[in-house]
């Protein structure tokens, strides 16, 4: 965003039986008077937003309306993605029922999504002799990749006394630690964690909350004050804080940034998420069904986002007037619920069923077998690179 997933990142009503994040990963598996239509809702327009952020990328150089934009989004809609990623995982268990399908709905993905996006690379960039590495996830593969290892914790969390304060400690001293490197994207999985925490910890009257009249009418007001302080800000702030993929070093910032920059980008981000939750429409919608194909749409439309740029989409100059910009948003946003559409999600799942037969060798294969396989997988990766 979930990327990009991501990154990246399905609703019930009995959250012991939530088995996928947000982007949904077996949204099929439900009935869907079993869905929560506000939260498919949310993931929908959320996933549009990561579609306008992506169309805007090569628009934001001499525009400021549209990089205070682009920081705006930024500032909350993956964040938006990890806290609704916690809530649906607040029934994991480490049994081998549940891995078995974050394995199938979360790794298969990582890994065929990362092989696609390296060998699209190689064809639309100037980097022909790019390695497929499992190890450094390559645009929007970050969330699954990230998505993976905060399931596998979340029953870790349930046992701290105190998980959020130790989260957001926990991604404050990431922001000190260049040395992490790149594996599995490990900076954003740790500064991006205290979101998915928030996620674990709340419950549906907190949803219930946002949705009141009143905080719909406090979200008009503070939202465009976010985007006044966004628009004045360009000129001086470094946006890519709110990618949280990197240290304050990198950022060349002094070491105290780092930790004051993470929580001050907590508060922003989780303001702006009640924001958003407190416009989405509770009842069902025509768009509330294209909320269980977030992660159909959100892994594919990055070889659109790519192939703009190779064909030079963006070339023209009208593209960069305000008629423009706008036709780009919507174009983008037709683009991305295209995806979403349930026929997409169908031919989806079928393809990543099919990439899941030949890695287990039939269907009985245990997790801990898959487990094995996978871990193979990585290692011989990791030989052809060295």
């Amino acid at each position: 965003m979930s990327a990009d997933a991501t990154p990246v990142p399905t609703v019930t009503h009995a959250p012991q039986r939530q088995q996928q994040p947000l982007p949904s990963a077996g949204a099929g598996e439900r009935r869907a008077e079993q869905r929560d239509p506000f939260l498919d809702n949310a993931k929908y327009l959320a996933i549009l937003l990561v579609a306008a952020g992506h169309a805007w990328e090569p628009l934001r150089d001499g525009s400021r309306t549209v990089t205070a934009l682009y920081m705006l989004v930024y500032a909350f809609h993956m964040p938006l993605f990890a806290v609704v990623s916690g809530y649906f995982s607040r029934g994991f268990e480490a049994e081998p029922r549940r891995i078995g399908r974050l394995l199938t709905g979360v790794a298969v993905p990582y890994v065929v999504f990362e092989v696609a996006y390296t060998l699209f690379t190689r064809w639309t960039s100037e980097d022909p002799d790019r390695p497929v590495s499992l190890l450094d996830p390559l645009y929007l593969t970050w969330f699954l990749a990230a998505l993976f290892i905060w399931r596998l914790t979340s029953p870790v969390w349930r046992l701290v006394r105190w998980p959020l304060p130790l989260a957001l400690a926990v991604a404050m001293l990431a922001t000190l630690s260049p040395s992490i490197g790149d594996d599995l994207g490990l900076q954003r999985v740790l500064q991006f964690l205290p979101y998915f925490v928030l996620g674990l910890l709340l419950r549906p009257e907190h949803f219930r909350l946002v949705r009141r009249r009143a905080a719909r009418v406090l979200a008009v007001p503070v939202v465009l004050c976010a985007l006044a302080v966004a628009y004045w800000a360009v000129a001086w702030m470094n946006y890519a804080w709110f990618f949280h993929s990197e240290s304050a070093e990198e950022l060349a910032a002094p070491a105290w940034y780092g930790p004051v920059m993470t929580l001050a980008a907590f508060g922003c981000s989780v303001v702006l998420v009640a924001c958003f939750l407190a416009w989405v429409p509770a009842r069902r919608t025509w768009f509330t069904a294209l909320g269980a194909g977030t992660l159909a749409g959100f892994l594919l439309h990055g070889f659109v986002a790519q192939a703009a740029k190779y064909w030079d989409w963006y070339e023209p100059a009208w593209i960069r007037r305000p008629v423009g910009e706008i036709t780009v948003t919507l174009v983008a946003a037709a683009v991305m619920t295209a995806l979403c559409a349930p026929s997409v999600q169908r031919v989806f799942h079928r393809v990543m069923r099919g990439a899941v037969h030949p890695l287990v060798q039939g269907r009985r294969m245990s997790s801990a077998g898959f487990v094995q396989v996978l871990r193979r997988a990585f290692v011989r990766v990791r030989r052809q690179e060295g």
